[in-house]
């Protein structure tokens, strides 16, 4: 497949298979797709179609069985700094504040905190005066308010969205659709959102990529110049190594900390440095711990 010049990712024919001792468990098969800078894009599709794995992969998270993914013309084989992840279940650390939970990806690959810039984008989700409550004590649409604030505080070139507003109210979600149409006018990163929500796939996303259940491959793909589309976000950055993030202990130690509680996902947004969650019952992992080397 010839690369443009202002190709962001791409992938070319991607499988994913997880080996279990019961045999294997096909997540995804035969998926070819490409963003430009600037690209938005909605995957719809029943549960179970590989809508997820196929954002991990993205996210460099996971490595797929068959065919390739491309960043920036180079093969994508681990996290990048440039990828950003929000998840529907926050993944925030309960034991931190606001602050803190927004700040703890900045931390992890030891880069300055802007305290101004991260006041200015908690002012801009509207959570500016909850910034030292705890995630408990927050509704479900301020937490997953934080959750983007954590991840466009990393000042993506990929915004990687993961029904992230599926199990809100119809009214608080159509309120997050907007604040991230709004970061997308703003800021110009490309995005990929899954969602089982037509209106929202109208709403936030000018290309459309709609699957059906395995084992059968994404049945259309479109390109549909919307309104809110065209008026819906790119800057780069290089993400460090493990070894220059370990040696910030008390982050570590609240890493751990999370997979001994066994919170799912913890960190998987804020960083792209770490993975925490469990396995289901069919072995197929939903992440580990997954330092990038």
């Amino acid at each position: 497949m010839a690369l443009s010049s202002n190709r962001l990712i791409s992938c070319e024919d991607v499988a994913k298979t997880y080996f279990t001792e019961t045999g294997p468990v096909m997540a995804l098969k035969g998926v070819s797709l490409s963003l430009e800078d600037e690209d938005t894009m909605a995957i719809v599709g029943p549960s179970g179609c590989g809508k997820s794995t196929l954002l991990f992969i993205l996210a460099g998270l996971e490595k797929p069985t068959e065919g390739c993914v491309r960043f920036r013309d180079a093969v994508l084989d681990k996290p990048r700094r440039e990828v950003a992840l929000v998840l529907q279940d926050y993944g925030l650390f309960p034991w931190k504040t606001v602050q803190a939970n927004i700040e703890l990806g900045l931390k992890i690959r030891r880069e300055q905190i802007d305290v101004e810039k991260i006041s200015a984008l908690l002012h801009e989700l509207g959570i500016s005066e909850k910034t030292e409550l705890y995630p408990q004590q927050l509704s479900g649409g301020q937490r997953q308010r934080v959750a983007l604030a954590r991840a466009l505080v990393l000042n993506p070139s990929l915004l990687l969205l993961d029904e992230p507003f599926a199990s809100l109210d119809a009214l608080t979600r159509e309120r997050l659709q907007d604040l991230v149409a709004a970061a997308w006018r703003s800021r110009r990163f490309a995005m990929v959102i899954v969602t089982h929500d037509i209106q929202e796939r109208r709403g936030l996303a000018e290309k459309s990529s709609l699957w059906r259940a395995l084992p059968a491959p994404l049945s259309h793909a479109s390109r549909i110049p919307l309104r809110a589309a065209r008026t819906i976000g790119t800057q780069k950055n290089s993400i460090p190594s493990v070894n220059g993030c370990a040696e910030n202990w008390s982050v570590w130690r609240d890493v751990a900390m999370g997979i001994r509680l066994g919170y799912s996902c913890l960190g998987y947004a804020l960083a792209g440095c770490l993975v925490v969650s469990r396995r289901t019952r069919s072995g197929r992992p939903l992440g580990g711990l997954a330092p990038v080397v």
